[in-house]
C-alpha cells in the first residue's frame, strides 16, 4: 500500500499544478445544417434535431463533443511515459445549442487519476471543455478522457 501511495505522489503533484487551470479557448459559429446532418448520421429521428423549420430546432446534446479538439493538455504539461489512447468521451448538457449561436469553449484539465492494470499503472487525464453562448450562459461540458499505460520500469 505504501508503494502505491509513493507511486501516486507524482499524480498528486500534477493535480496540484494543473487541475482547473484554463489552457485553451476557442470560438465556434454553430451551423444548423451541420448539426442536423450530425443528428441524422447518429440515427436521430426527432424533427427538433433534424428539421431546421421545427419551432424548437436545436443540436442534439452530444453534438458539442464534435467541437472538442486541439490540445488535451496545457503546453507545459510533462510527458507521461507510454502512449496516449482515447479512453472515452462524456457530455453534460445544460441548455440547447441553437442554429447561428456563437459558442466559446474553454479547456482545462478536470481530473488526473490512476488505475492499475495487468501491465502496470495507467494514468487517466480528463480534459473538460466548458461551452458558453454569446450571452455567457453555460451550455455544456464536453469531457475527453485519455489513458496512458506506463512502461514498466523493470522488463
Amino acid at each position: 500500500m505504501a508503494e502505491q501511495e509513493a507511486l501516486d505522489e507524482d499524480i498528486k503533484e500534477l493535480r496540484d499544478r494543473f487541475l482547473n487551470r484554463e489552457f485553451e479557448e476557442a470560438t465556434f459559429e454553430i451551423d444548423g445544417a451541420r448539426f442536423a446532418e450530425y443528428a441524422k448520421v447518429c440515427g436521430e429521428t426527432s424533427p427538433k434535431f433534424t428539421d431546421p423549420d421545427h419551432p424548437d430546432f436545436q443540436a442534439p446534446p452530444t453534438f458539442v463533443s464534435t467541437l472538442v479538439g486541439g490540445r488535451n493538455t496545457p503546453p507545459d504539461f510533462p510527458r507521461i511515459g507510454g502512449m496516449g489512447m482515447d479512453a472515452g468521451k462524456g457530455v453534460e448538457w445544460k441548455a440547447p445549442v441553437r442554429d447561428g449561436a456563437t459558442l466559446t469553449g474553454r479547456s482545462h484539465l478536470h481530473d488526473i487519476y490512476t488505475k492499475t492494470g495487468r501491465s502496470g499503472r495507467m494514468v487517466f487525464l480528463v480534459t473538460r471543455m466548458e461551452l458558453y453562448d454569446q450571452d455567457g450562459t453555460h451550455i455544456a461540458n464536453a469531457d475527453t478522457r485519455t489513458v496512458m499505460r506506463e512502461r514498466p520500469s523493470n522488463p
